[in-house]
Formats: C-alpha cells, structure tokens, sequence
C-alpha cells in the first residue's frame, strides 16, 4: 500500500524517476523530449491553477485551460518570465526554441510555436532536475500574473 503522509513530497515530485540510480542526466535529453515533459508539466500546472482560482464547470475549465497552453499564450507568458531566468535556463530554453519542429499548428506562428516548445523545454529540464520550487516561482510570473485566474475580469462562471 502506498504511504501518503509524507508532506514533504508532492504528487509531482513523487512521480520522478529520475532519482533512481543511473537515470538520464535530463542535460543529455534531446530538447524535444525536454519539451514533451514540460508539455506535461505546463499542463497539470495550469489545470491546478484553475481549479484552485476559479469556479468553472468542466466545460469552462477545459476552454480556459486550451487558452492558456496554447503557442501564442506560451510565448506571452515566456517574455513575462524572460528577465528572471538564470543563464543555464536560457540555454536550456534556446535549445527547445532551436530544435527542429517538423510541424506547425495552423493555429500558431512558427515564432510563438517555437518559443512555446523553448518554454516547454525548460519547464521539462526543471522538473526532471527537481526544480519544483523554480517551475511554482516561474508558473506563477508567467500564468497567475498573465491573468489565469478568476479576477482577470472574465466571468468565474464562464463555461456553465
């Protein structure tokens, strides 16, 4: 059976593996696979913030969730959190920006769909490094003040 009092462990950070003896150095990761982590990441982070914020159904919280985790919302919220990032997180973030994207969603200009996968990137890098404390700090800047939340102005009960 699985021990859940542990209060110094979130779900997050009791789901990494990385702890485990000889697991990847997540700087050897293709940035991509970076990417596919913090897509992950990045989600689960903004769909917490909107259950803790907001009073939506789930309806409303799935169409205020695809607002906020799409290409030209990324982009918005990375400029938000350019000035705090340390010199490693910038490399970490122009290696996912640089990578070769095969494909791109109509739905988004190839600069803010490569900006979102140079975020997705760092957001993945940090998780698999156990930054929980960095992506809580830099998630907040780039979401919570980009107006994620119920008092953005937008009606708390948009979606019902």
């Amino acid at each position: 059976m699985m021990e859940y009092a542990n209060n110094n462990m979130t779900l997050v950070s009791r789901a990494r593996l990385s702890e485990k003896p000889g697991a990847h150095d997540p700087l050897q990761l293709a940035p991509l696979s970076l990417a596919y982590m913090g897509d992950t990441v990045y989600d689960l982070f903004v769909r917490t913030l909107l259950l803790e914020t907001t009073t939506l159904t789930a309806h409303g919280l799935h169409e205020r969730a695809a607002k906020l985790v799409c290409a030209k919302a990324q982009a918005e919220a990375f400029r938000r959190i350019e000035p705090m990032l340390t010199e490693e997180e910038l490399g970490v973030f122009r290696r996912g920006r640089n990578s070769h994207i095969g494909t791109v969603p109509r739905s988004a200009s190839i600069m803010d769909y490569r900006i979102a996968t140079g975020l997705e990137a760092l957001i993945g890098w940090l998780y698999l490094t156990g930054g929980d404390e960095r992506i809580r700090v830099l998630m907040a800047e780039a979401v919570l003040h980009g107006g994620a939340g119920e008092n953005n102005g937008n009606n708390s009960t948009e979606g019902k």
